[in-house]
């Protein structure tokens, strides 16, 4: 069991990993339910919120089979081989010197995942369909201008921007010419994390 978990947060936590093995896929809320043997949606989501804050899983709040195991993703060093050209060529690699440790991404405390909706922060190299790993912001005097945060606002949900502090305004600017900023009272918006790395699954052809 894991250490940090409740029994029924472990239960269900396992309960998905054999599910997702075993189908390739998120299940349902109402597959959880019955999963559990439970009647109703609201320990289920509650039990899922849990998971979510302390980083077993990423999930979206109403959106049907967004459930992502954070786990999943590789928690180990990956050698670095050499470099490779994105215009003229270089040489190629012969030795492995050296590994890049992205150990330190997933042992900070309780980081959890956001798959990205749309296209607001392309030009900070974030695409639709993306994952984001995020940091908690226990303290909104932690955060400095430029950081990309996840906020939550008041009528919008929840955005992914770039933060900016004015006088008691907070600014959330995206990374696209499309989308004006944001601009509110630093009272009515949470900031939910901060950005600590960017996943992206490559489709095989």
């Amino acid at each position: 069991m894991n250490n940090n978990l409740t029994e029924a947060q472990n239960e269900l936590f396992e309960w998905i990993k054999d599910y997702i093995k075993k189908f390739h896929h998120s299940p349902s809320i109402r597959q959880m339910m019955q999963g559990m043997g439970l009647k109703s949606p609201a320990p289920i989501q509650s039990r899922l919120k849990h998971l979510q804050e302390k980083g077993y899983i990423s999930w979206q709040e109403g959106r049907a089979r967004t459930l992502q195991l954070v786990n999943d993703l590789i928690t180990k060093n990956v050698p670095i081989l050499g470099s490779i050209a994105a215009g003229g060529l270089v040489e190629t690699y012969s030795d492995v010197s050296e590994e890049l440790d992205i150990s330190d991404v997933f042992q900070k405390k309780n980081v959890f995942a956001l798959t990205v909706n749309g296209d607001s922060m392309k030009d900070a190299y974030i695409a639709d369909g993306d994952m984001v790993l995020m940091e908690p912001v226990i303290e909104k005097s932690s955060l400095r201008n430029g950081m990309i945060v996840s906020a939550m606002v008041p009528g919008l949900g929840t955005t992914l921007k770039y933060f900016f502090r004015k006088n008691n305004q907070i600014i959330l600017e995206a990374a696209n010419p499309d989308y004006e900023p944001i601009k509110i009272d630093q009272n009515l918006v949470s900031i939910q994390g901060k950005l600590i790395a960017v996943w992206r699954k490559v489709e095989k052809f």
